[in-house]
């Protein structure tokens, strides 16, 4: 099975090497100076264990990738639209795209039945140019459970976590989704496959909408967000909002938001992706973990106060730091 991993940043060039590793067939789209340092030297993953190095086939442009089996979509987001047109040559009817992105995914309505059947999520996928480029069939969900860094062009630190769970749109437990279970497992990486892939993707937009812009706000910590009094009741605020969504659509919840809160403060003193990418001046994954949830709010005339707010500070607080640098 040959994979291609199509933006191998923190979360993709970590899976690769790990790959790699394990003597599977892995291509890493990448550019810039993490790209150079991936085809002079390799990646190198550091973690409290040790470290190794690994070498996978990088590539700096979408066209030398040539055939494979499935694509691992690591790209933010937000940087999805732009990409997923160009991605149409490398699709056959073969081909599994998985998707690893934070927040509600464009393909989340579509078979999910009832009113929201098929509902088209302008925040996520503008003008529907992902639903075009990539059919809904080839889609096999993913969630990530394990955080990683760039620390330096090529080198990953790989903080805590090694899940990745699988899920097929529709609930089975496809062919597809086992074999590249096995190809991860083979890897070192526990990968579950699971019939309730949405409501696994709703427990994580619990802690991505609340957590991931307040602390770019703060520049906190997940433990320190959560020691904080005031700042932990924002949260809680924020994830009974994105709770009563989720009740509206019909989806449980299998863990409370106290639990939810707690499973962040045992990660300790780690820095969201956003505050990451806040940091390193890159655009921030809001729309997908808070504006898609406004957005699908809105359909449902739900009020979301406290979530609305937090979302309106973030992004203007990133446009104003957008400017200040020109």
């Amino acid at each position: 099975m040959r994979f291609a991993v199509i933006g191998a940043g923190a979360i993709g060039a970590y899976i690769g090497a790990r790959m790699a590793r394990a003597g599977a067939e892995v291509t890493l789209f990448a550019r810039g100076p993490h790209l150079k340092a991936m085809q002079e030297r390799g990646v190198e993953v550091l973690n409290d264990e040790g470290e190794f190095m690994a070498h996978p086939r990088a590539v700096g442009s979408l066209e030398e990738i040539g055939g494979c089996d499935v694509l691992l979509l690591g790209v933010k987001a937000h940087a999805l639209p732009a990409l997923a047109p160009q991605l149409k040559p490398l699709l056959s009817e073969e081909t599994t795209v998985v998707s690893t992105q934070n927040g509600v995914p464009w393909w989340f309505f579509q078979g999910f039945g009832g009113a929201m059947d098929g509902t088209h999520l302008e925040s996520v996928d503008p003008g529907g140019g992902i639903a075009a480029s990539i059919p809904a069939t080839s889609v096999v969900g993913s969630i990530v459970y394990f955080s990683t860094e760039v620390t330096r062009p090529g080198v990953i630190q790989h903080v805590e976590g090694n899940r990745i769970s699988l899920g097929e749109p529709d609930g089975s437990r496809s062919e597809r989704s086992r074999a590249i279970s096995q190809a991860l497992i083979a890897a070192g990486l526990r990968c579950p496959i699971t019939t309730r892939i949405r409501h696994e993707i709703w427990v994580k937009i619990l802690g991505n909408a609340s957590f991931n812009p307040l602390s770019a706000l703060t520049g906190a910590t997940l433990v320190r967000m959560c020691g904080d009094r005031e700042v932990r009741a924002v949260v809680a605020a924020m994830m009974q909002e994105a709770e009563r969504v989720a009740a509206k659509l019909g989806i449980e919840l299998p863990v409370s938001i106290e639990q939810r809160i707690a499973g962040a403060e045992k990660v300790g003193e780690h820095k969201t992706s956003m505050l990451q990418d806040l940091e390193a001046g890159r655009p921030l994954e809001l729309e997908a973990v808070a504006g898609a949830l406004l957005e699908i709010g809105e359909k449902m005339a739900i009020p979301m106060p406290h979530t609305r707010a937090v979302y309106a500070s973030t992004k203007l607080m990133a446009a104003v730091r957008k400017e200040s640098r020109g």
